[in-house]
């Protein structure tokens, strides 16, 4: 390409923009791809249609883009390769650097990468759009990595050779198998079954309504406390990832440290759910499960702990709570939970007033966003660690990913019905409005979360991709009760399922609060270990009063109907 072609950028866009939605198209057969290759091509014909304010520097940075190149192919030609990458763990083996055929190709594409990106950031657009650029720009070089072609991956050839051909013949039976599937395998699902090996504490749904299992967990302790300990999970994946295995179950945790543990199991929604809204959740779901906990203990209160959108919806019922003057719940714990949607990281990059607008009506149709489709997005925001790496080793080296529990959860999603979910993007992603007092009805009343007056606890991550922690903390200035804040290391999973035991990462807490997240964490104090243990005894210190240990009950209205984990989070995708 000649850098005196005022249309080489033009040119080299429109290239690359066909090329990335005949890969994606002809790649990724999974669900809700039309989506991603119409982002991917809108926003790539924005950046070719954009006026280039600084041309000249456009034309420096293919020239420089040149010469790295030539000089590699020179290196080559001379015996020569002194270029050293920045490290990339897709290139770790030893033969992308040995040979010299695949050294180039690591390189080339690295510097290719490099000169894409560095384009898609010159682009004077801002904001949003801005950030959709980049992410899908991101997610088309990753697409694009030599590391996923079977030809341009050394370690790829070299299982074909010691297996004679068998890994190749394997890994398109595991690409079969997974296109059936509608879905990427990440782990060996026939290692695990729920209520034998995963999601075991002991227990049984003593209450089931449309919406949600309701399980009491047996307790371990001969006194517990008297309030008893209501956690709401999110609706959008299955509550076991609080329940995995008992070296890191939250749940378990929980109950041995002498707490009478009751858990909502959201029913993973069908079409006939579709009607089924935000309020259903808060007057079906917190409400109901509230007043069952107190029938069961006969306690006036209980705590509550809701993660990611359940502790949105948790909000919600406390605003609506705080209207009518109840205040079953004394206390509520929030983890990694977004009130104000204004700066709503990496999954902002999906989101937009007009293709939310357009999807709202195919949602209401369908009467169900898809797990699937819930699931790649997640997926598509760590594409290299969730998509890639699997395709490399799954379908080109023909390998079975080895067990692990997580990634078991991570494959077991959830649908949502219509109605809540285009009323979650809607109303938080999109307008902001549950940030915005009385822009927002739940159950006929209009929400301000100022006069929430319940004692609370904020638990962050710092490396949250999902719930980005600066944004979580804003959260702290829109309740009017007591606060802690609390910032864990890690991330939106790692660092919420942090077993104290393990002695694992570190957390922040006692920082300033009222003067931003910045100075919040300049003033706080850092600690090793567990947020788990810090939590707990800010819990104590809500109501210490202890009782005999509660049994699950053998007779009457809340007896066991099933054991744990319950009926509702056995259903699969």
């Amino acid at each position: 390409m000649s850098t005196e072609n005022p249309k080489a950028p033009e040119e080299l866009f429109e290239s690359i923009n066909a090329e990335s939605k005949r890969f994606l198209q002809s790649a990724i057969r999974y669900e809700d791809t039309t989506e991603i290759v119409d982002n991917l091509t809108y926003l790539w014909s924005q950046l070719v249609m954009q006026p280039w304010t600084d041309p000249q520097g456009w034309f420096e940075m293919v020239n420089k883009y040149q010469k790295s190149q030539f000089k590699l192919w020179n290196d080559l030609m001379n015996g020569v390769m002194d270029f050293q990458p920045p490290k990339d763990r897709r290139f770790d083996s030893d033969e992308w650097s040995k040979l010299p055929v695949f050294d180039i190709v690591k390189q080339s594409y690295l510097l290719t990468a490099e000169v894409i990106s560095k384009s898609a950031d010159a682009v004077p657009i801002d904001g949003k759009e801005k950030e959709r650029l980049k992410f899908y720009t991101q997610y088309f070089i990753d697409a694009m990595s030599p590391s996923n072609f079977v030809n341009l991956n050394p370690d790829v050839i070299t299982e074909a050779i010691k297996t004679d051909g068998q890994s190749l013949i394997d890994g398109f039976r595991n690409l079969m198998s997974d296109l059936e599937k509608g879905r990427i395998t990440m782990t060996d699902e026939s290692a695990f079954t729920l209520g034998e090996n995963i999601a075991v504490s002991e227990g049984s749904v003593v209450f089931r309504n449309h919406l949600f299992e309701l399980v009491q967990y047996k307790p371990t302790t001969e006194t517990v406390y008297q309030r008893p300990l209501l956690i709401v999970p999110p609706c959008i994946n299955k509550f076991y990832i609080l329940d995995l295995q008992p070296e890191n179950s939250y749940v378990k945790w929980c109950v041995d440290q002498g707490n009478t543990v009751f858990l909502i199991s959201w029913v993973n929604t069908t079409p006939e759910y579709s009607h089924i809204g935000w309020d259903n959740y808060v007057q079906d779901g917190i409400f109901e499960a509230t007043r069952v906990v107190k029938e069961i203990t006969g306690e006036k209160k209980l705590n509550a702990v809701a993660w990611c959108i359940g502790g949105t919806i948790l909000a919600s019922a406390l605003a609506v709570m705080q209207k009518k003057r109840d205040s079953s719940i004394g206390s509520a714990t929030l983890l990694t939970t977004l009130l104000d949607f204004s700066e709503p990281g990496d999954l902002g990059v999906f989101l937009n007033e007009e293709e939310v607008d357009l999807r709202a009506a195919q949602i209401e149709k369908d009467g169900v966003i898809s797990g699937k489709n819930l699931s790649l997005g997640f997926n598509m925001i760590r594409s290299n660690d969730l998509i890639w790496s699997y395709v490399v080793n799954n379908y080109l080296k023909g390998k079975t990913p080895p067990p692990f529990d997580l990634l078991y959860w991570n494959s077991d999603p959830t649908n949502l019905p219509a109605t809540m979910y285009n009323t979650y993007i809607s109303e938080m992603y999109i307008k902001n409005n549950l940030a915005k007092p009385r822009e927002f009805f739940c159950c006929g009343n209009p929400m301000e979360l100022k006069k929430i007056k319940t004692p609370m606890y904020f638990l962050s991550t710092i490396d949250d991709h999902i719930a980005p922690w600066k944004s979580t903390f804003l959260g702290t200035e829109l309740v009017g009760g007591r606060l802690e804040f609390v910032l864990g290391g890690s991330g939106h999973i790692a660092g919420v399922i942090n077993p104290p035991a393990k002695n694992k990462r570190h957390y922040w807490t006692d920082g300033e609060l009222g003067q931003g997240a910045d100075h919040w964490l300049e003033t706080a104090v850092d600690h090793s270990g567990s947020w788990w243990t810090h939590w707990h005894q800010w819990l104590e210190q809500q109501d210490d009063r202890k009782v005999t240990a509660r049994q699950i009950q053998t007779d009457g209205n809340h007896r066991e109907i099933v054991p744990a984990p319950g009926d509702y989070v056995r259903v699969r995708l």
